[in-house]
């Protein structure tokens, strides 16, 4: 279903950019930079004053260190600017917490456990979500294979992800014709489905 027309008239009140940048480093591993920037279309008074119309209300900024297997060797945080100046930015190297968590196995189930509430800063630990499948798509077609799956038989990791790539559904069985299962062989052979399961 497309998007509906909006009903009346609007003015924007509010934006929330989330930009994800992925970096290959000279050492064979990957920094992956993510900021979250709130921003309104009116003045408004916050605990250090007035912010003007278009300045951040929030300017978060969060840093990991991934080898090529989505392991988390290093992660920091930084917030430039925040409502609650000398408060929000003083939750220490809370976000060091995601190192040793891998971003295709768990990661946002760690991520809750580690960072939830009062543990760490709710628009980090939000921007947190996006991260795994940010990573995936820098990692598609260079580091992970994205045709036939990994060395040890395990599917391309993009299948039975989605509505589009099931792998009894047409797209498979056109593009991925390795992996297509129909209905009656995964009811017939449950035990040779591949395994997709593996959640972030």
């Amino acid at each position: 279903m497309p998007l509906s027309n909006p009903f009346a008239e609007r003015r924007l009140m509010h934006r929330r950019a989330i930009d994800v940048q992925v970096f290959a480093r000279a050492d064979g591993l990957y920094d992956v930079d993510a900021e979250l920037t709130d921003t309104k279309t009116r003045d408004m008074a916050v605990a250090g004053g007035t912010r003007l119309a278009g300045e951040p209300i929030h300017a978060m900024q969060l840093r990991l260190v991934v080898d090529d297997k989505t392991n988390i060797l290093e992660a920091g945080s930084q917030t430039s600017w925040m409502p609650y100046p000398g408060a929000c930015d003083q939750h220490g190297d809370a976000y060091a917490a995601l190192v040793g968590l891998n971003l295709m196995q768990g990661f946002r189930l760690g991520v809750k456990e580690r960072l939830a509430g009062i543990k760490g800063c709710t628009h980090l630990t939000e921007m947190c979500q996006v991260l795994p499948s940010a990573v995936i798509q820098a990692f598609a077609g260079i580091v992970l294979d994205t045709r036939e799956g990994s060395a040890d038989g395990q599917a391309p990791f993009q299948l039975n992800r989605c509505h589009a790539l099931r792998i009894d559904g047409p797209t498979v069985q056109t593009h991925y014709p390795r992996w297509f299962r129909s209905v009656s062989a995964l009811t017939a052979l449950p035990a040779a489905m591949p395994a997709f399961t593996s959640s972030s």
